[in-house]
């Protein structure tokens, strides 16, 4: 029975199948201390995402995001501006690999 749970609760969650689209994003600029971090959780978490935000020594925002394409591609659109007190100069966009765990957080 357990297993059976597990297997439904896989199926509606991002996937490696056409159905979810899974990338990792460096963003750059002014964008550490203008709660960036917190604005990547509050939007990815409105559009059901999975993945994860944490900031970079070199003073970037890295994240990963799972889910359906068209809320990855929205989060992204919206990660090249970020919150009002952000100045973004670039979103890098890598292809990622299988989904993060369930639910989006802050790492590191």
């Amino acid at each position: 029975m357990k297993g059976r749970s597990d297997h439904r609760m896989r199926s509606r969650g991002p996937d490696r199948n056409s159905n979810s689209k899974n990338v990792h994003v460096i963003i750059s600029g002014q964008v550490q201390s203008v709660f960036y971090r917190k604005w990547t959780i509050e939007n990815a978490t409105k559009l059901c995402l999975n993945g994860w935000v944490r900031n970079c020594k070199d003073g970037t925002v890295e994240a990963v995001f799972s889910g359906k394409p068209s809320a990855v591609d929205h989060i992204l659109d919206k990660c090249k501006t970020g919150p009002i007190r952000a100045r973004v100069a670039n979103v890098k966009v890598i292809m990622a690999v299988g989904p993060p765990k369930k639910g989006f957080h802050q790492i590191g």
